[in-house]
């Protein structure tokens, strides 16, 4: 009589079960090196140039040791070099620590901007979304008229009232923010507000407050976080444009705007004053806006 063998086949010479240091198992948490293959190469660079220019901002005696106002007149307008990797300008500064030293400046007021934008522009939103029909039209409206405003006429319109200074061109930038920012979270404060744990929270008794601060607030901020990283590139742009314009902080003062501003003279002679400071702001702003590209798929 013939036996069947029900034994489990063996496995071939060398292979190595799943789960044993081959293939991980169904599952099993991705390693380090799988995640850091799937990282994006450009948000990796995004957020590398963002945290160089933050430590530029925080500790920029770290980065170089040349002075940022005071020049060596006999250095005056050298290209770049080894001494001077951004080279010189007209009063023989170091240009590259005038731009490291100048982050702080730039990327303070831009900070101060982000801040007035989203928390003025999100307790509108949410007052709007949360309300009542009648404030949610009043709101809505003043949202409607600071739309209908160019941004740089505005922006100047504030700095006339405020007097000139990068404080005041920061909280001046931060109010041409507001609309968006109560738009967006007017939008989805309404969105949450409909959604069935809402209702059921509601039905059960919760009052209208508490209701509000765990469950709608939580469930609408994502978007709002978004759309503030890609406000902090705008407000660099605009505080640089304010800078450049002569609203921002006075000379000699390092300032990202006004660097660009003072090297104007010289564009067709010395190209660096404009060119070196005028890439690292552009870096800056394509970083900023990769990091919320990256936010709002999250």
């Amino acid at each position: 009589m013939t036996t069947t063998n029900l034994a489990a086949p063996r496995p071939a010479s060398g292979a190595v079960p799943a789960g044993a240091g081959g293939t991980p198992p169904a599952g099993a948490a991705p390693t380090l090196a799988a995640r850091l293959r799937r990282l994006d190469p450009t948000l990796a660079l995004a957020v590398g140039v963002v945290a160089l220019v933050l430590a530029w901002a925080l500790v920029p005696g770290l980065f170089t040791s040349h002075d940022p106002v005071v020049g060596v007149p006999a250095d005056k307008l050298q290209a770049p070099s080894a001494a001077h990797p951004f080279g010189t300008d007209a009063l023989g500064r170091d240009l590259l620590a005038r731009v490291i030293h100048g982050a702080g400046e730039s990327l303070t007021g831009a900070l101060i901007a982000v801040g007035v934008g989203l928390i003025v522009g999100t307790a509108l939103g949410v007052l709007a979304g949360s309300a009542g029909r009648v404030v949610d039209d009043v709101i809505m409206r003043v949202v409607d008229v600071l739309l209908s405003v160019p941004a740089l006429l505005l922006m100047l319109s504030i700095l006339i009232l405020l007097g000139f200074g990068t404080t005041n061109a920061a909280i001046a930038v931060g109010v041409s923010a507001v609309a968006s920012f109560a738009r967006l979270s007017r939008s989805e404060v309404v969105r949450v507000r409909r959604s069935d744990y809402v209702e059921a929270a509601f039905a059960g008794g919760a009052r209208f407050l508490p209701v509000l601060w765990r469950h709608v607030l939580p469930n609408s901020v994502g978007a709002v976080v978004a759309l503030a990283a890609l406000q902090f590139g705008t407000a660099v742009i605009a505080i640089s444009t304010l800078g450049f314009l002569g609203y921002g902080a006075p000379p000699p003062t390092p300032e990202w705007g006004l660097l660009i501003a003072e090297g104007r003279n010289y564009i067709a002679t010395s190209w660096w004053l404009t060119t070196l400071p005028g890439l690292v702001l552009v870096a800056v702003v394509l970083s900023a806006n990769r990091i919320s590209v990256a936010l709002r798929r999250s």
